[in-house]
């Protein structure tokens, strides 16, 4: 498989990176047969974060054995310093390791004080100087912050959320870091799910080298597709030019993304999917989610007692509840047309 230098960290990291907040929505055994083939596959970069359950308890299990030929990098969701410093003693033990490649703030609205000597950036420079960590990055939704990051010198690294319907403004980030130096980490490669077509993403992709897209994988079928891809890419012709067209077209504006930061919901609404239904419902088979669950899932925006924390939480500004309305009335008027 091909590599990529990420940044001045000089780590060769695979063309496609794994993403492994999806695997927390597996068995460990099947999480085990996946780590593994994507391994042997020849990925070697593997994202992971404290705040996804148990995604590092199963990467450890998986592939401790060949840790010395894999570069994981992981995040810290802390406030403070003391937190950063046990996220990191707890992501080192469920990992099976000793160091961390790449460690990250997770999800940041600002950049830590650089001389808050008991802040978070001097938690940072701790690990890095204690060996647990060789080199420290940041991730966050916010292009603001993001490009700050990658400006400020302080960061190896910066993963900021980035696909074929990224906006023009937001691919300034690539040649930000490109010309600084700055390893740049690209998540949300499919936009939470809402590019289908994963040949027009990856070609996408393919004419950056400077970038690492990370797939979030959960199932073996969708590790095969991009390890297939690796081995025989495919050419951004005309076809999925269009195709890239076509989708910046339909997914255009604010819509959800399907990050999770807004739960957990106080009446366990599923924020995620139900404020992406209109789109899902159009975009993928749409019989799942005509089932009696869902249809008992999305009622529950029916309840919604306007709370305001998903709105709060959302790392895109959107207003949440008045999206979730406008789902519901959809949902209800699409699930009358396919079910009566």
């Amino acid at each position: 498989m091909r590599k990529l230098r990420l940044g001045r960290t000089n780590l060769k990291v695979s063309g496609s990176g794994f993403g492994a907040l999806p695997i927390q929505r597996v068995s460990l055994e099947e999480a085990d047969r996946i780590l593994k083939k994507a391994y042997y596959g020849g990925i070697n970069f593997f994202d992971t974060a404290r705040m996804y359950t148990d995604s590092e308890e199963k990467i450890g299990c998986a592939l401790s054995g060949v840790r010395e030929n894999i570069i994981i990098a992981t995040k810290s969701h802390a406030k403070d310093k003391k937190t950063l410093r046990e996220h990191l003693e707890t992501s080192l033990r469920d990992l099976k390791t000793d160091y961390v490649d790449v460690y990250q703030l997770h999800n940041i609205k600002e950049l830590p004080d650089e001389n808050d000597k008991e802040g978070l950036y001097s938690g940072l420079i701790e690990a890095r100087d204690s060996g647990k960590a060789r080199y420290i990055g940041i991730t966050t939704h916010r292009l603001d912050v993001a490009l700050q990051a990658a400006r400020s010198g302080l960061f190896d690294t910066v993963q900021f959320p980035i696909s074929s319907i990224s906006e023009e403004r937001e691919l300034e980030i690539i040649r930000v870091c490109r010309e600084l130096d700055v390893g740049l980490i690209a998540m949300k490669a499919l936009s939470g799910g809402l590019i289908t077509n994963a040949a027009s993403a990856f070609a996408f992709f393919r004419q950056f080298d400077s970038v690492v897209p990370i797939w979030g994988i959960q199932r073996e079928e969708e590790l095969e597709e991009f390890l297939e891809m690796e081995k025989n890419p495919p050419e951004l012709d005309e076809t999925l030019r269009e195709v890239i067209r076509r989708d910046r077209e339909e997914l255009a504006g604010n819509f959800c993304r399907g990050c999770g930061y807004c739960l957990p919901c106080p009446i366990d609404i599923d924020i995620p999917i139900a404020a992406r239904m209109s789109l899902l419902l159009r975009r993928a088979p749409h019989e799942p989610f005509l089932e009696r669950d869902w249809l008992e899932k999305m009622e529950l925006i029916a309840q919604c007692k306007n709370c305001g924390q998903c709105k709060e939480r959302c790392p895109y500004g959107l207003n949440t509840p008045g999206i979730l309305k406008e789902m519901l009335d959809d949902y209800r008027e699409f699930y009358r047309k396919h079910r009566s």
